[in-house]
């Protein structure tokens, strides 16, 4: 199974290639979807398909799929490989790009090796993964599965007032396939970690069997502005000390759990923002995780408990908005001991994790077989330029994806 490889030295260089397309004047990586930097990495994508002999089909959202189909294989539905290349805000090259790539070069060493599969095979670029200019994120594969209506995503208005349909014309990516005409008979995501725990543990690969379900919460929090100096601490109405109250909660909430529940207050704003008045009100994110859908309902409730106490304790109004909510996923079972099969045959050390960040496989899990896999992030870090997976362990993932892409490759047709 493990007697061909992938060319590493083609998969870092392309790595590399698509990493430079999108940099602004200040030499970030920005590729946002539907921008300049978008067209030019995908117009570099579909050059690498072509050139590799693959079918190239775009759909109405703008997701890029190149497809191998060998004689006799094209009444069998594709096994699907992917990821996506648009970027965040001052990025790094791995992110997404790795599964995108790496997908292309398995086929490309699978082509180069005559193996022949009875199936086809295609690799998937789908659109608008980070959300960043266009809400939701994974958009492009939540279309795809039809969790969301194609036409109400393209009529999406970005941050900066561009329409997203409008956008992927002008870039040349409208389309004209419908979004889901490729019905995968399985879908294998290779990604980087972007958290610190292969390389902590000193394992090379993750067989990612579960995804985190995500709550996120916008909460107001209303008290009274008042002199910061003639105040008794004991008769204010302190917005701001009740955001305080509600970080530390659910700071020490999650610390003291011994589930793996993790909780982020990612923005916060104070009104009327001065150094001498009593903030009369305040907003903050609130951003729950965890793997189970019974625990994140807990979670939940037990935030809406302590609001509840937090009102009456000091004289506060709060009111909660729900921003988000996507349950966990539970990714295919028989395709995570693939690749843990396939790990130990390459003499790879495996883990089974569960994913903390969102991907475009919990968007596919619903219509067809998925998972994941896992190479080490140095350093845990993601969405920065410091971003780093060594090329040893980028080999080693392509690899152990091929075999899994082998074998499923190899199944009967139904």
């Amino acid at each position: 199974m493990s007697d061909i490889s992938v060319d590493g030295d083609r998969l870092l260089m392309r790595l590399k290639e698509l990493g430079n397309i999108g940099r602004d004047a200040g030499g970030r990586l920005v590729r946002l979807a539907g921008s300049d930097g978008d067209k030019l990495g995908r117009d570099l994508f579909v050059c690498w398909l072509s050139q590799a002999g693959l079918d190239v089909a775009v759909d109405r959202i703008g997701n890029i799929f190149g497809i191998w189909r060998p004689a006799g294989t094209e009444d069998c539905q594709p096994l699907m490989l992917g990821s996506h290349i648009d970027t965040v805000i001052n990025a790094g090259i791995y992110d997404g790009c790795y599964g995108v790539v790496a997908g292309l070069e398995v086929i490309q060493a699978l082509k180069a090796a005559n193996f022949r599969p009875i199936r086809p095979i295609a690799v998937a670029a789908f659109t608008n993964e980070e959300g960043v200019r266009f809400a939701p994120d994974m958009m492009g594969s939540l279309v795809y599965a039809r969790g969301l209506d194609v036409d109400a995503a393209l009529s999406t208005v970005g941050t900066d007032g561009a329409i997203l349909g409008e956008e992927l014309k002008r870039i040349g990516y409208a389309g004209a396939e419908a979004p889901g005409f490729l019905k995968p008979f399985a879908y294998v995501e290779l990604h980087i970690e972007q958290g610190p725990v292969l390389e902590r543990e000193g394992i090379a690969l993750g067989a990612v069997e579960n995804l985190q379900g995500i709550s996120w919460q916008r909460i107001t929090v209303e008290g009274t502005a008042n002199h910061a100096g003639t105040t008794p601490i004991n008769m204010r109405a302190d917005a701001g000390y009740g955001a305080a109250r509600i970080i530390a909660y659910l700071r020490e909430r999650a610390r003291s759990s011994a589930t793996p529940t993790v909780a982020t207050v990612g923005c916060l704003e104070l009104e009327p923002n001065a150094i001498n008045v009593i903030p009369s009100r305040a907003t903050l994110t609130v951003d729950l995780r965890d793997p189970f859908e019974h625990r994140l309902k807990e979670e939940s409730g037990a935030l809406g408990a302590f609001l509840e106490m937090l009102a009456r304790e000091e004289q506060l109004l709060i009111s909660v908005e729900q921003l988000a909510q996507s349950s966990p996923v539970a990714f295919n079972r028989e395709i995570v001991q693939m690749i843990e099969g396939a790990a130990e045959k390459r003499g790879l050390t495996c883990r089974r994790m569960t994913s903390g960040a969102g991907h475009d496989a919990q968007m596919i899990a619903p219509i067809a077989p998925t998972a994941m896999i896992f190479v080490p992030s140095c350093g845990g870090i993601s969405h920065n330029p410091a971003e780093y997976t060594s090329k040893a362990d980028l080999v080693a993932g392509a690899n152990v994806l091929m075999d899994v892409v082998r074998h499923i490759s190899s199944q009967a047709c139904i």
